[in-house]
């Protein structure tokens, strides 16, 4: 049982007995998304900022095996500093937990055990999806699968710009996962308010999105909810810029011959690089305002 491995911060196990607003967060950025101490002041502040917001704040780890649903400010830290603290996907979250290991969680295995814990609504920065010469590689991300199985509202500013967009949304909509671009008609680019690549609806309010999830419980599909959610035009990277930058950074991966899950923090430690770490800022920028969004969502949520 989940209860055997999993330990309930007090903040979040009295909200959700109370059918307050919760809001799940990822750990992985915090340990593989930035460097220290600058990943323990967002942590800190993302939490704060979920508070502020009106929901109780639940960031999901693994440490010596136990599942988190809500860290302390210790738990934080440990997460910050240590570097041993392996990079968690769904597929590895039972190794991790029988290990005794420390995990950070990516987006599917947030996916899945906020899921598991009752937590309706996710934040994260940007989701993984099909990388680009992936019908050399069949390199997908598993966050494209839990989204088609796991009920779970996901906001983010899209996708990771690495990634091969319109094959990413290609690839949700066989998947069956409803995507909805939050005041925008453009899918985004992360970095970049909008790419080339329209979504599927756009949607103008968080009481739109919190009626479409009500509504597609009860009518029992099984897919989570994706939530297109632009950066703000004032702290993005333009596209065309970005797009340069990005290609320079995957050539050189390429050339390294670094592969699987060694890509993604590969590229992102290499575009901060190559910005001037403009593009750390400008993630900074992205994932509060997903949390923003999210929390008003939760709270639509849990008016029912």
């Amino acid at each position: 049982m989940l209860a055997d491995y999993c330990d309930f911060s007090p903040d979040v196990r009295q909200a959700l007995d109370t059918n307050s607003p919760v809001l799940a967060l990822e750990s992985t950025i915090i340990s593989h998304g930035m460097p220290y101490p600058q990943n323990f002041e967002f942590a800190r502040q993302a939490e704060a900022l979920t508070h502020n917001s009106g929901a109780t704040p639940a960031t999901i780890a693994i440490i010596s095996g136990r599942i988190k649903i809500g860290v302390n400010e210790e738990e934080l830290l440990h997460l910050a500093k240590n570097k041993a603290v392996e990079k968690t996907a769904t597929r590895d979250l039972a190794a991790t937990v029988s290990a005794g290991a420390d995990g950070a969680t990516t987006v599917s295995a947030t996916m899945h055990l906020a899921h598991l814990a009752g937590i309706k609504v996710f934040a994260t920065g940007g989701i993984g999806g099909v990388h680009r010469g992936a019908h050399r590689t069949f390199d997908i991300s598993q966050d494209l699968i839990e989204l088609s199985r796991t009920p779970v509202v996901v906001v983010s500013a899209g996708a990771k710009a690495i990634l091969d967009l319109p094959l990413t949304l290609e690839y949700l909509e066989t998947q069956a996962v409803p995507v909805l671009g939050y005041r925008t008609g453009w899918f985004p680019a992360f970095y970049s308010s909008a790419s080339a690549t329209p979504v599927p609806r756009r949607v103008e309010t968080t009481a739109e999105i919190a009626a479409i999830y009500l509504r597609s419980r009860e009518l029992q599909t099984a897919s989570g909810l994706l939530i297109a959610n632009p950066v703000p035009q004032e702290k993005e990277i333009p596209y065309p810029e970005i797009a340069e930058i990005i290609n320079s950074a995957i050539d050189e991966c390429d050339q390294l011959e670094i592969t699987g899950p060694a890509v993604t923090p590969y590229l992102l430690a290499k575009i901060s690089e190559l910005t001037g770490g403009r593009s750390l800022e400008t993630n900074r920028a992205l994932a509060f305002n997903n949390i923003r969004l999210a929390a008003e969502i939760a709270i639509m949520i849990s008016k029912g």
